[in-house]
């Protein structure tokens, strides 16, 4: 039993020594930055689309990534980016399991590292095999596997309300400018700090309306058992554009994507990692 717990005790010893090394530091940033081009080349795709010229091209993760494909040196890019990411999963794992000394948080910071392993596969499909699958693809083949098992349909609608829970908690962490904590405001300007909390704060807010809406289609496949209904970003997105409001509300939540990619580029200089 003590052999376990030393074993443990020098992985966790590990991993912290991983985390804090210079080096990963300096890729855990890039990829933050990384992180900002993501959301920026989804809110551009996604004006595209509210004033009908998506080109045919999906507003989510993995249009996103197909986007820099094309572009001059996009391999390159598209490894850098891998580099970027894969540092924030190891960073995001070290959090889980030694940085936070609250559940929740260690459980936030386990779900950040799965999201930054699943954009890791899509860059190196892209990377290695030239395609990468749509986020709406992988969401209602996700969904269509659990609804074909026992009780699929509450685990599903689970999910669901989760993310809903997820959407408002964004909300809340905006309008209350929680992020601000995982900032060194000590190296920042007044007029810095101004602009960071305002990107923070319309960012999260934007965020958290399209997981609570994503959230809302998954309770909907769930109810329906329709697979279809549990969309991605992309299907999400358009969610908003078949509102009342039209595709006006599509664009306004198109800027705000541009907006949280801005703070994403100001995160990179300034988070605490």
């Amino acid at each position: 039993m003590s052999s376990v717990g030393s074993t443990g005790r020098q992985a966790r010893a590990a991993v912290r020594r991983t985390a804090g090394n210079p080096m990963m530091d300096r890729l855990t940033r890039i990829g933050l930055a990384c992180r900002g081009v993501l959301y920026a080349l989804i809110g551009v795709l996604a004006l595209q689309v509210a004033f009908g010229n998506g080109g045919g091209q999906e507003a989510d993760k993995g249009g996103a990534i197909a986007t820099v494909a094309t572009l001059p040196f996009g391999s390159v890019l598209l490894w850098v980016m891998v580099a970027g990411f894969a540092a924030l999963t190891l960073w995001q794992v070290s959090e889980a399991l030694v940085g936070h000394a609250k559940a929740t948080d260690r459980a936030e910071s386990a779900g950040r590292a799965a999201v930054y392993v699943l954009i890791v596969v899509s860059l190196l499909s892209m990377v290695l095999a030239g395609k990468t699958t749509s986020d709406d693809e992988k969401s209602q083949d996700f969904t269509r596997t659990l609804l074909d098992l026992p009780f699929g349909p509450f685990v599903v609608g689970l999910i669901g309300v989760g993310l809903v829970a997820l959407g408002l908690y964004w909300g809340y962490r905006g309008v209350r400018k929680k992020f601000r904590e995982e900032l060194d405001e000590s190296r920042m300007s007044a007029r810095t700090r101004t602009l960071m909390e305002r990107l923070g704060v319309v960012g999260y807010v934007v965020r958290g309306a399209i997981a609570a809406l994503a959230g809302v289609f998954v309770v909907q496949a769930a109810i329906t058992h329709d697979p279809d209904k549990a969309g991605g970003i992309d299907d999400t997105l358009r969610g908003f554009a078949d509102s009342p409001a039209g595709p006006w509300l599509l664009a306004l939540v198109a800027v705000g994507l541009l907006l949280f990619a801005a703070y994403c580029f100001g995160e990179s200089r300034w988070r605490r990692t």
